[in-house]
């Protein structure tokens, strides 16, 4: 059967749907007319915010206190719908080392839960699924030479255009395993039951409505612990490479990849910034504490597991398929979430709540 999609036949699951990323998809779908049923179950500190925020806006959004972990919740919700974004996740690399259960209970399970429930119920809608750049492992193989500005490879195709989706995976870290089973889950359920499901492998996102922390998040994090003066760790020397993309652009990318599910089911595709919209973690410190005029108060700390000095996305396969390409710059989008999180104080209890 020929996958066309319909926005009108029913509502948008968003799964983590409170969070930062589902929060600000929801709030675009709404604004074009749809219905949105979110399921979260509320665990982050801060999304009930995002919650409030969001039925303050519109009538047409219904949560759903549940846990896709519970799968007759995952399919109560999926029954009717006229699509799926997967966002709901365990996100921290730390706590995936404490508790690897919990990890993939939440990430390899959930999204088998997910993928049942759409398989079962509901099996013709667009299926779209957060990956991670992670599942690539620590990139220890990619020669790298490092100056002032941080990491670079030292092939200079690959320090032109960033890393594409021929790199092969290599799961490190419990989250790295979960996440990566449940991407290669999501693939397959495309290929073995013709679900139109596809894969965004994601780099860093910022933006409004994220309430960042050092394990996920960390451009909200430091932005947030310059505005309170508080000390922010620096992981490593500082000078590893990531390329940001702000939260609107990659909802553009969710809308356009949604309307073309089924030509590109069964692909992952590496979504970022890009080359242009790369800089070290030092760099982007730096950039935080000229935007707020002070100088950012930080620590050292140890290298951390799965921790990579390089990643740069190399989106050329989604441009090609739809025409998508990043619009807001990294200095735009930092001023942008410093704004942002300036009105949302005070905290109370470490929970922004204004």
């Amino acid at each position: 059967m020929m996958f066309r999609f319909s926005p009108k036949s029913g509502h948008a699951v968003i799964t983590g749907g409170a969070g930062f990323v589902g929060a600000n998809l929801a709030d675009e779908l709404l604004r074009r007319g749809e219905t949105v049923v979110l399921l979260d179950n509320l665990s982050r500190p801060g999304v009930d915010r995002n919650l409030r925020w969001l039925s303050s806006r519109h009538e047409n959004v219904r949560h759903v206190r549940g846990d896709v972990r519970n799968a007759e919740a995952v399919r109560d919700v999926v029954q009717g719908a006229s699509s799926v974004f997967h966002f709901a996740a365990q996100v921290a690399v730390t706590t995936s080392l404490e508790d690897p259960a919990l990890d993939f209970a939440v990430n390899a399970q959930g999204t088998l839960n997910v993928l049942e429930a759409v398989r079962t119920t509901n099996p013709h809608i667009p299926v779209l699924y957060t990956s991670t750049n992670k599942v690539y492992g620590c990139l220890d193989e990619i020669p790298l030479r490092k100056d002032e500005n941080g990491y670079v490879p030292v092939d200079s195709r690959l320090r032109s255009l960033g890393i594409d989706e021929s790199r092969p995976v290599s799961f490190l870290s419990p989250y790295g395993c979960s996440k990566g089973a449940a991407d290669q889950y999501v693939l397959d359920y495309a290929r073995s039951f013709g679900l139109a499901a596809v894969v965004f492998r994601m780099s860093c996102i910022y933006g409004p409505r994220q309430m960042g922390t050092e394990d996920q998040g960390w451009v909200a994090h430091f932005l947030r612990s310059v505005l309170e003066n508080e000390r922010v760790a620096i992981y490593g020397d500082g000078l590893q490479v990531r390329d940001l993309l702000f939260v609107s652009d990659l909802v553009d990318a969710f809308l356009l990849a949604r309307e073309s599910a089924g030509p590109l089911a069964g692909q992952a595709f590496n979504i970022g910034g890009g080359p242009a919209q790369a800089l070290s973690v030092g760099a982007v410190l730096r950039m935080i504490g000229e935007i707020e005029g002070t100088e950012p108060i930080t620590e050292r700390g140890e290298w951390r597991m799965g921790d990579q000095r390089y990643y740069v996305t190399n989106f050329a396969g989604f441009r090609t398929a739809t025409g998508w390409s990043p619009v807001i710059g990294v200095s735009e989008g930092l001023r942008r979430l410093h704004t942002w999180l300036r009105r949302a104080r005070p905290r109370v209890q470490g929970t922004l709540v204004a």
